[in-house]
């Protein structure tokens, strides 16, 4: 998945070769691992079929303001399933475990501020913009809830 421009178009832009992305599985199950929280692996109830990434994380991003103790939400799905509302089914299932387990009043997350589809699904889940920031040279908005 990681290895398709049309996934990474808003997140950096640039596809991952097997070793990143075989690095990024292995921080996903270090978060679980270390932290207690992390990203699930998307399947759809039809097939079983991987279709996406959706969790939390603690990536230590350099990013003002600083998002630091705060569990970051992510999510990123395959182009073939957008628009069916998968992202949304796992993201609300994302959010509830997270309300019940991370003891944390916030979450945040940050997405390409051209990542229309994103933004409108963060909102809708009840994040809301904190503030707009420069990562690795792309624009991005943070947003909190």
């Amino acid at each position: 998945m990681w290895a398709d421009p049309d996934v990474v178009r808003h997140i950096g832009g640039v596809a991952s070769k097997p070793d990143e992305s075989w690095a990024r599985l292995l921080r996903y199950a270090g978060h679980w691992s270390l932290l207690g929280f992390g990203y699930w692996a998307v399947e759809t109830k039809r097939d079983g079929r991987f279709v996406g990434d959706v969790g939390f994380a603690d990536w230590r991003r350099e990013l003002t303001p600083s998002l630091d103790g705060l569990p970051e939400a992510g999510w990123v799905f395959l182009p073939t399933v957008h628009r069916q509302g998968i992202a949304s089914e796992a993201l609300t299932a994302a959010l509830t475990w997270g309300d019940k387990n991370l003891g944390k009043k916030h979450t945040a997350c940050i997405i390409d501020d051209d990542n229309l589809a994103s933004i409108r699904l963060a909102e809708r889940h009840g994040y809301r913009e904190f503030a707009r920031s420069l990562y690795k040279n792309s624009r991005v908005i943070q947003f909190r809830r």
